[in-house]
């Protein structure tokens, strides 16, 4: 048997890269290859003098550190969402879920494609590439309620940061519909050959997010939904004709909460003041005055207490009879208080067109339910997400840019920066010996 003499060094052989890495490595005679250097990652000096690669996590990662994952954890055990599965668990299903929402995909077929071909990003957002069919079963069966719950949770914390006095807290109440088609028969039938469900939302134009939000068929009428919502007492509410309803108004009115709303054309008021009005104004009359005693069937009105009507002229020549319980404030700040109705209009514009809301990539009632709820999730996180830098102002232009970055290594505050070369230590490209 020949003898390997043990002194004899190993011979070199030095080799370049691909051009994506253009660094130099050596290789050995036991098959090691060592990489010397690297012009496309930048590389800094640790503290213990280590010359080491800096790591930038991606938007999508950045982004979903704002979710509480603690909470997001607990509601998953509770709900018992992971019970026998053994493919997806629910967390990716959440983020695959957030990723089609961040990204504008508007199919199945796309978040399988998008996800697999950024697959070795997605190790550091704790998810997984998956497949259309095992999304599409896991929206249909695992539990909308952990989604709806992270959203009331995230809710809550956002708000908190948010508090104002009640006097100066004002809520407005509406819904939106979202189209479905005949495979939603079954639950969100409106009438032949028309299905759809409605998004029922408190919005707060302050803070410039919703604090309740719930999802129902369209034929479930919007009064329903908001008999079951929370009162916050002392605060305002502003909503339209949708909620008319004596027993529900004396309900916010005995809670001590201020209302805003209109009147119906058929509603009459017994006058009991005339207030003056000031000149020059979009104010036509403020009249103090009784709602109807009785009701229909003789049943006794609720809302016995005075009330307030103020009728404004709106740009088009439209006259508004504009209902309130408030009998202090002046008529043009009433006015003022239904006008800001219109931010939760432009909200729901806002979910729709951003978050592709529209293109639902389920047909059940889970399905739907859980889509919902992460696109308001989605909202929320991009809120967050924009409050932590200051280069870009508006939350439009930021959403666009999340969109086009996703899956990008690179700072939110970096977002509008072209793309800088990473720099090399020349002491890289040195092959030392000691």
């Amino acid at each position: 048997m020949r003898k390997v003499s043990t002194t004899s060094p190993p011979k070199f052989v030095i080799a370049r890269l691909d051009p994506l890495l253009s660094g130099l490595i050596f290789w050995t005679g036991r098959m090691a290859l060592i990489l010397l250097g690297s012009e496309r990652f930048e590389t800094f000096w640790t503290q213990k003098k280590v010359n080491a690669m800096r790591h930038q996590n991606t938007v999508l990662h950045q982004v979903l550190q704002h979710v509480p994952w603690t909470i997001f954890d607990r509601l998953v055990e509770e709900h018992e969402a992971d019970k026998h599965v053994r493919r997806l668990t629910t967390k990716s299903q959440f983020v695959a879920m957030l990723y089609a929402q961040l990204s504008g995909a508007g199919g199945l077929r796309e978040i399988e494609a998008g996800l697999k071909s950024c697959q070795t990003r997605l190790y550091h957002v704790g998810a997984q590439p998956i497949r259309r069919t095992t999304l599409s079963d896991a929206n249909a069966l695992r539990p909308a309620q952990v989604f709806c719950d992270l959203f009331s949770a995230m809710l809550k914390h956002v708000h908190r940061g948010l508090r104002r006095t009640l006097a100066e807290t004002v809520y407005l109440i509406d819904s939106t519909s979202i189209k479905l088609d005949e495979r939603s028969a079954d639950w969100a039938r409106f009438s032949a050959g028309v299905c759809g469900a409605k998004v029922h939302v408190v919005y707060d134009p302050d803070a410039d997010c919703p604090i309740y939000a719930q999802v129902s068929a369209a034929k479930v009428n919007d009064i329903t939904i908001a008999q079951q919502m929370p009162v916050e007492p002392g605060a305002t509410y502003v909503f339209d004709l949708g909620y008319y309803d004596y027993g529900w108004w004396a309900k916010l009115d005995n809670a001590g909460c201020r209302l805003v709303t209109r009147f119906k054309k058929n509603t009459p008021l017994t006058v009991t003041e005339d207030c003056e009005v000031p000149e020059n104004s979009p104010v036509l009359s403020d009249r103090i005055g009784l709602l109807p005693a009785r009701q229909t069937r003789s049943r006794r009105n609720p809302m016995s207490n005075p009330v307030r009507e103020v009728r404004v002229a709106t740009d088009t020549g439209k006259i508004l009879r504009i209902f309130s319980n408030d009998l202090d404030s002046t008529a043009e700040r009433i006015a003022e208080l239904y006008k800001r109705r219109w931010a939760i209009e432009l909200f729901f514009r806002w979910v729709k067109q951003t978050l592709k809301i529209r293109h639902l990539l389920g047909t059940s009632e889970n399905a739907v339910r859980i889509q919902i709820a992460v696109a308001l999730i989605a909202f929320l996180l991009l809120r967050a997400a924009h409050v932590c830098q200051v280069v870009v102002k508006s939350a439009l232009a930021f959403a666009r840019l999340i969109r086009l970055h996703l899956m990008n290594p690179r700072r939110l505050d970096e977002l509008l920066e072209p793309d800088q070369p990473r720099s090399c230590s020349d002491s890289q490209m040195a092959l030392k010996w000691t």
